[in-house]
């Protein structure tokens, strides 16, 4: 059985018929909805809000994984979780006090995940992976969906996994940006346990079928 988990992200979705696309990744081999949060602050682009995570939460039937690419996310932090977030990331690059920011979304009942980007060295992670259910790896600049995979990410992930296991650490690695059917397999081996899908798995012909074909890789191993 494969044991990494798909996320597919709906920042890729048709925004016009989310419903349907929601109804889709229900269908669907997927393990959780990845929902991108942007500030046009923190980073290029304007996302969603909370109203809109709540409306997927009311037809989600799995997780809500919600990343945080906003500036001063700890202000926010109860109202996602209120809004139905299941696990709750935020950046590094975000937060000066991120200890507390971490151990405020663990108070909430959420799973509390770091994203890092592509420019931030994973080293700066060490004394937070305790704590840490999930490091985000974004191998794209965050902001736009589309982008190409950076492969400088790849040792990153490896460098990661060394110290996760170095401390025997439960933390799960996510891989967020130009994740596709090309490449998925490298990063699974590398140490990444979630990967988040937009493009590859909205603008596919059969959507279902790519999240299966990504669900499958490694599973003959």
């Amino acid at each position: 059985m494969p044991s990494h988990l798909i996320a597919p992200s709906v920042l890729a979705s048709d925004f016009a018929n989310l419903q349907r696309d929601i109804e889709m990744i229900n269908a669907s081999e997927a393990d959780w909805f990845h929902i991108d949060v942007m500030d046009g602050v923190f980073v290029p682009n304007i996302s969603f809000g909370q109203p809109v995570v709540k409306a997927i939460a009311k037809h989600a039937k799995k997780p809500l994984d919600v990343h945080l690419m906003i500036v001063e996310p700890e202000k926010y932090i109860e109202q996602f979780r209120d809004c139905g977030a299941d696990t709750i990331t935020v950046h590094l690059e975000a937060c000066p006090h991120i200890h507390r920011t971490v151990q405020q979304i663990k108070a909430t009942g959420a799973k509390a995940g770091i994203a890092i980007n592509p420019g931030t060295n994973v080293s700066g992670l060490e004394d937070l992976l305790e704590m840490t259910d999930m490091v985000c790896i974004m191998s794209v600049n965050p902001g736009f969906g589309g982008q190409k995979f950076i492969y400088q990410t790849i040792p990153k992930i490896k460098k990661l996994k060394a110290m996760i296991d170095q401390i025997n650490a439960k933390t799960i690695i996510e891989i967020d940006g130009g994740v596709g059917l090309q490449n998925a397999e490298v990063m699974l081996q590398a140490g990444a346990k979630v990967l988040v899908a937009g493009s590859s798995v909205f603008k596919s012909e059969d959507p279902i079928k790519t999240i299966s074909q990504l669900k499958a890789i490694g599973s003959d191993n």
